[in-house]
């Protein structure tokens, strides 16, 4: 039996002065899984190692998104079938223009670029905090820990099962 793997817990890291940071190995795992091209046997450099997708494009975040490749091409087919129009446009622009591709290195770390290190304030220290399909990467001056969060911090209040909030979610 085949299952999607999710990412899942949020880990505290350290980043270099050249950005490497390691990736969780639960993580690691998810993004070999989402790479269909991803072969560890494979002699070339380009398919021996995961990769990912770095996005950058949502101006209203404060943080960056990795998605797994597969993943990914889903966003980017569900976008080709919209009609053109300006959401498609916005669309374009933040999971296409405003995106990178990445690969995890031998040792299991990322290189975050200069320019998102400068962008979303990450120096010496990061978050990677799990999204269902995605991970977020957030600086660790910005990023309030799941086991510091008060009642106050949520948009709504939380019910006594917050399983009752799936209710309202769409079959699949």
């Amino acid at each position: 039996m085949s299952r999607r793997l999710r990412f899942r817990g949020e880990h505290r890291l350290k980043v270099d002065t050249k950005g490497r940071m390691s990736i969780p190995a639960s993580f690691r795992r998810v993004l070999e899984a989402g790479d269909p091209d991803w072969d560890p046997a494979s002699k070339e450099k380009e398919y021996a190692n995961p990769g990912l997708v770095m996005v950058y494009g949502n101006p209203r975040l404060d943080h960056f998104e990795c998605y797994t490749i597969e993943e990914m091409e889903r966003i980017e087919d569900r976008i080709d079938r919209m009609k053109s129009g300006p959401r498609k446009t916005a669309l374009t622009k933040i999971f296409s223009a405003g995106s990178t591709n990445t690969s995890i290195d031998e040792t299991g770390r990322i290189v975050i670029p200069a320019k998102l290190r400068e962008r979303f304030g990450i120096e010496g220290e990061a978050w990677a905090v799990a999204s269902l399909n995605k991970f977020q990467i957030w600086s660790a001056e910005r990023y309030k820990p799941t086991d510091v969060v008060e009642m106050e911090d949520l948009p709504e209040e939380l019910p006594d099962d917050p399983m009752e909030w799936l209710d309202e979610a769409e079959d699949l």
